[in-house]
């Protein structure tokens, strides 16, 4: 079913720009020069979480200057789900990450149920270590568990419904170059 093109560039006309640009691309350079001081030897893979943090995960990983393998997942929670953090694999990690460091990258960690269960999946399977980095944390006290944080954060942000950089408003505005809050949400 095809969104109604009208309201959805009438959202964004509406948006109100949290971060421009210049300040997101800043923010992740900043993760970058932390992963760089932290993960540099330790021979990670490095995964990112689809479809939300491929921009994310395209802007850094040229900016990490190290040996990492590089892979992607796709995964999504059911939001009827009774016993929280049962994943759906559209697609599961391909590569070894036995015995290594395992980073994985997201665009957002809103409340984290899925970022959390991905976790949980990764040190069961084997890793060593699971280092998160995402571009956004929202702040908000509804987290999937009471000490989710991500290791490495972009920005902060305010509890309403955002979209950009890798963030979508009904399936678009993935692609949005900067991050945007959709107007009275």
């Amino acid at each position: 079913m095809s969104a109604d093109l009208a309201h959805i560039r009438q959202v964004m006309a509406e948006a109100d720009c949290l971060y421009n640009e210049a300040e997101v691309e800043a923010a992740i350079s900043r993760v970058a020069e932390a992963i760089n001081g932290e993960l540099a030897e330790s021979n990670p893979v490095v995964f990112c979480v689809m479809n939300g943090g491929l921009i994310f995960s395209g802007k850094l990983l040229p900016k990490l200057n190290f040996p990492l393998e590089a892979s992607y997942l796709h995964a999504t929670r059911y939001r009827n789900e009774t016993t929280g953090g049962e994943l759906f694999w559209k697609a599961k990690p391909e590569v070894s990450f036995i015995d290594r460091d395992v980073l994985i990258i997201d665009d957002i960690l809103d409340e984290g149920h899925t970022l959390s269960a991905i976790i949980d999946f990764c040190r069961h399977a084997g890793a060593r270590k699971v280092h998160t980095a995402v571009l956004i944390d929202k702040d908000h006290g509804r987290k999937a568990r009471p000490d989710l944080k991500a290791d490495y954060v972009g920005l902060s942000c305010i509890d309403r419904y955002i979209f950009g950089y890798g963030m979508d408003y009904k399936g678009y505005w993935r692609n949005a170059p900067g991050i945007y809050a959709v107007k009275g949400l």
